[in-house]
């Protein structure tokens, strides 16, 4: 979906203030200026696609949003059980918001376990719509229910609506020749319909992606509409629902442009292509499917029309070398994993050190060690992408803050591969990954230009005055070694593991000669043009909160907080972190005290306070789930309080 908006304003990330009534036939509408809504049920009751449809809407309209996708770790868990709840959450305003919101206003359960799960992060008073149809004895005592919570008392401080969801479903589908079974999938939308009702969302562009996912089954797509459409007609006509909301579209949230709310991964899946395309230059993936890191791999899979190869490798050593490979034949070369898969990658990556070319690493962080929690974020990989190789091998790392970012962190990490020819770090997580937010569509004369010149003939005189090609030759601004195509007549060079002489690439054991290579990589990747640090500075403040990567959004809404309430603080945001900028150091010590929010226990902290010897406090969480606001700004404000 795609809309137009107008000029930029900036407004807090408050909560829901002056509510306004009008007649609606006879229902009143109130106006709300944001809605945090999180749908929740099994991980078979279609939670995801609901979430997915009032968010693609809610984009359609032009409202600001941002969306928290919460999956199970397991791939089917028991039903009805908590480790199996899958649950959306989606934050919408009609001015520019930053998170998908700390606590939900309005919780949609389809189950006991849904319900047990998440009530839990409900302030007082928020509205609870639940599936009475699943309250049976037997799915309460699953998750340790002893009585009904529909009925004991325990819910009175919530705005409480008990549906049939499945039986009105089942009655709104009658006359489709479906079996009962198959009647009851089609709750999800019934509820969708209802929420649609509720917050006066578009419904055409619904109908649409029914009739197109189903295209083949065009009986299945009619009674998902038909459900969809009753459960619209359902909040019109039942007194249990005697208000709806408006949240008006975020008309001067943005600047001037078409805009399409668009995922972590499909952005950053868009941001590779548009790098090949302004490189000039074929895109090869070399991957093997990993959890959160897999949509990269399917997005790319359909644009070979752009000159695309994706190749599923049997694992992640062979996704690498394959990548490795393209890379020397001339493509512009990722390879895409999540932690466990970057530890497997990791001879590759010194091997693409040693050879310098350029090739992409892209790893969706998620909760670790090992396995770990595939389905839940954390940045815990940034000192394996700093030090996570043997030997003395260094690589740029880039991490994208919010998941339309990731576009420009691809192409900002393809121009330091191509420029450096090095392999580069691009650091997401399976909060980016997962989460969406509105994106502007760029210009084709706004992206960056990435052309690069291969080697085309001897670059060197030798001492009898003839002329040959040394393939570690370097450029002398940026220390890049030339980057010769194999089949190019008279640029044969050795490659391979072993250290090369400098200049010539032959073998070397001499132990200057390793010396000055070790050297030269570092100072090539510490001499990367990064631009400076840009700080958020308020006139007074005597305490930085710095971050990185996905933790933009929580700093901003926190640092927001304390500023309306009297607050100084002033925020950075590092999006290199290999290098740092050159005037971090000057940034830090500008303040009285430094405060590292972060989704690990410490690395960039650990970083800072190595290399230039400033107190950074760290502030740590490492729970699967990103900061909330309000928990950074009452964290915040005891260091500036200290």
């Amino acid at each position: 979906m795609t809309s137009q908006v107008s000029s930029p304003a900036e407004q807090a990330d408050g909560a829901v203030v002056g509510e306004q009534r009008k007649p609606a036939g006879t229902k009143d509408v109130r106006r709300l200026d944001r809605v945090i809504i999180r749908f929740a049920g099994d991980s078979g009751d279609g939670m995801q696609l609901t979430g997915d449809r009032f968010t693609s809407e809610t984009a359609s309209f032009g409202n600001d949003l941002s969306t928290l996708p919460n999956f199970p770790a397991e791939i089917r868990a028991p039903a009805g059980t908590l480790p199996g709840v899958s649950s959306f959450q989606l934050h919408f305003a009609d001015h520019d918001i930053l998170t998908p919101g700390d606590a939900p206003n309005v919780l949609v359960a389809m189950n006991p376990a849904a319900l047990k799960a998440n009530v839990g992060d409900l302030p007082r008073g928020a509205e609870i719509i639940v599936n009475t149809d699943e309250f049976t004895k037997r799915a309460m005592q699953k998750v340790g229910y002893a009585t009904s919570p529909l009925e004991d008392g325990s819910l009175d401080g919530y705005s409480l609506h008990p549906v049939p969801l499945t039986t009105l479903t089942v009655e709104a589908l009658k006359d489709f020749d479906l079996t009962r079974k198959e009647a009851e999938r089609s709750k999800n939308m019934f509820a969708l319909g209802l929420l649609s009702w509720m917050y006066h969302r578009p419904t055409e562009g619904t109908e649409r992606f029914l009739r197109s996912k189903f295209a083949k089954k065009p009986d299945i797509a009619e009674a998902n509409i038909a459900a969809f459409r009753a459960g619209w007609n359902f909040g019109e006509t039942t007194e249990d629902f005697a208000v709806s909301y408006e949240v008006a579209p975020a008309a001067q949230a943005f600047p001037v442009g078409t805009y399409r709310n668009i995922s972590g991964n499909l952005a950053l899946s868009y941001g590779l292509i548009a790098a090949s395309r302004q490189a000039d230059l074929p895109l090869f993936l070399g991957s093997y499917p990993i959890t959160p890191a897999s949509d990269i791999l399917h997005e790319l899979s359909k644009h070979k029309n752009f000159g695309v190869r994706t190749f599923q490798a049997e694992d992640e050593i062979a996704g690498i070398g394959a990548a490795l490979g393209a890379a020397f034949g001339g493509s512009l070369a990722v390879t895409t994993t999540s932690g466990p898969g970057v530890a497997l990658k990791s001879e590759t990556i010194g091997l693409a050190v040693s050879l310098e070319l350029p090739l992409l690493i892209v790893d969706i962080q998620r909760g670790g060690p090992s396995t770990g929690l595939p389905t839940k974020t954390e940045q815990a990989d940034l000192l394996q992408a700093m030090y996570g190789r043997n030997g003395e091998a260094p690589v740029p790392v880039v991490a994208p803050r919010t998941p339309a970012d990731c576009f420009d962190a691809a192409l900002e990490a393809a121009r330091i591969a191509l420029t450096y020819r090095t392999p580069v770090f691009l650091l997401s997580d399976g909060y980016l990954a997962n989460g969406s937010e509105p994106w502007r569509i760029p210009e084709p004369d706004e992206l960056p230009d990435l052309q690069v010149q291969f080697a085309q003939g001897p670059n060197h005189t030798l001492e009898d005055g003839s002329e040959a090609f040394w393939p570690y030759k370097r450029d002398p601004r940026t220390l890049a070694r030339p980057w010769a195509v194999p089949g190019t007549p008279g640029l044969e060079h050795r490659i391979g593991g072993i250290e090369k002489q400098d200049g010539t690439g032959n073998i070397s054991y001499d132990p200057a000669n390793h010396d000055f290579m070790v050297r030269i990589r570092q100072a090539k990747v510490d001499g990367i043009d990064v631009p400076d640090l840009t700080v958020d500075d308020q006139d007074g403040a005597r305490t930085l909160v710095l971050g990185w990567g996905s933790t933009y959004g929580p700093i901003t809404a926190a640092v927001r907080r304390i500023r309306k309430e009297g607050g100084r603080i002033a925020q950075a945001h590092l999006r290199h972190l290999n290098p740092f900028p050159r005037n971090l150091d000057a940034v830090l010590k500008a303040y009285d005290k430094v405060v590292v929010p972060e989704m690990n226990l410490g690395q960039l902290a650990t970083l800072i306070r190595a290399k230039y010897l400033v107190d950074a406090r760290p502030y740590n969480q490492v729970n699967g789930m990103p900061f909330k606001a309000e928990q950074l700004a009452h964290a915040l404000k005891e260091a500036i309080d200290d």
